[in-house]
């Protein structure tokens, strides 16, 4: 039976349409970042950017199309105000498009790992081929331009070891060991994701209309600061360096070039996504002060979503998935 004739199951359905939806809102911030850079090697990665989703955006409508199902409501042009005050620096945007790709690369090969038809398959197959295309050159340009920093150096030890001593797993009071390679992964890339979202949250807080929006945006900020600072800690108690903020490259600007929709958006989609990462840091770490971070930073980014999905529906900004029929509610309809 050829694949193509297949009709697209539920996982397929959710994930094209979680493709769509963020895809749009990440879409609507890069072209006002494209609107303000000046650098032209960062401006140029940008274009390439835009034409890409612009190309993947019009194969998702034609799943949708094709399949009989609505295209999602996403974002659009009404969600972005061109010709405002610049409220980011080029370094930032940079930074910005580097993070974003680092999701679209796990996104894109989580949607093809549970793809079964041919075509979505090569979908997603160069969807993550051309996420893989900006990785090389967000990274490239980051170290070109200084704005890179590595995670912290390990020197090369003479044999390998096994793991002697229960206390390998204790972190508390000074009687544990130093940080594991292994450890460090998930430490680095939670903090450079935390980064982006305390940067993301005071630079919105900053333009949104809503009282309510600034509120939950500045709460926002301080939990991303207090899980900053609590991996910080870890880090520095071992004399290894932290990811360097971005605060300084938000300017002083109050005039939004985003609905407070898009901001409330993006920042339930930094907090939900986080947790899967901040779930493989507490499933990686063998330290007990590392297992209690990880879950006291799950616990708290609970919170937030919490907050962030009542917001939302309240302001009727929230759009629903797909859902399985109600056969129960089909039933009395006859």
């Amino acid at each position: 039976m050829e694949t193509e004739k297949l009709k697209l199951t539920s996982s397929e359905v959710g994930s094209l349409w979680g493709e769509y939806v963020s895809g749009t809102a990440i879409d609507a911030v890069n072209k006002y970042m494209y609107s303000i850079i000046e650098d032209e090697a960062i401006k140029a990665v940008f274009n390439d950017a835009l034409k890409t989703f612009e190309k993947q955006k019009r194969q998702i409508i034609a799943f949708f199309e094709n399949e009989g199902f609505p295209v999602p409501i996403g974002f659009n042009e009404s969600d972005l105000y061109l010709g405002k005050q610049r409220l980011f620096s080029d370094a930032f945007c940079l930074n910005y498009l580097h993070v974003m790709t680092l999701h679209g690369l796990f996104g894109h090969i989580t949607a093809f790992s549970t793809s079964v038809r041919k075509d979505l398959r090569d979908f997603y197959d160069s969807c993550d081929n051309d996420a893989k295309k900006f990785y090389h050159q967000t990274i490239e340009l980051l170290l070109d331009k200084g704005l890179f920093q590595r995670d912290p150096l390990f020197y090369a030890y003479e044999h390998p070891q096994y793991i002697s001593s229960k206390d390998f797993k204790d972190g508390f009071l000074g009687k544990g060991r130093t940080l594991a390679a292994t450890e460090i992964i998930s430490i680095s890339f939670n903090l450079k994701k935390s980064v982006i979202a305390k940067t993301l949250s005071i630079a919105f807080s900053q333009v949104a209309e809503s009282k309510e929006v600034r509120r939950f945006l500045t709460e926002s900020e301080k939990t991303a600061d207090a899980q900053i600072k609590a991996l910080a800690k870890i880090l520095q108690a071992d004399n290894l360096p932290v990811p360097k903020s971005l605060e300084t490259e938000v300017t002083i600007s109050t005039d939004s070039p985003f609905s407070d929709k898009l901001l409330m958006y993006h920042m339930g989609f930094l907090f939900q996504n986080a947790q899967t990462y901040h779930g493989a840091g507490l499933a990686s770490a063998m330290r007990t002060d590392l297992v209690t971070t990880f879950e006291a930073t799950i616990l708290q980014n609970l919170m937030v979503i919490k907050n962030w999905f009542n917001i939302m529906v309240k302001n009727q900004w929230l759009e629903q998935p797909p859902l399985a029929p109600n056969r129960t509610e089909i039933a009395k309809q006859k």
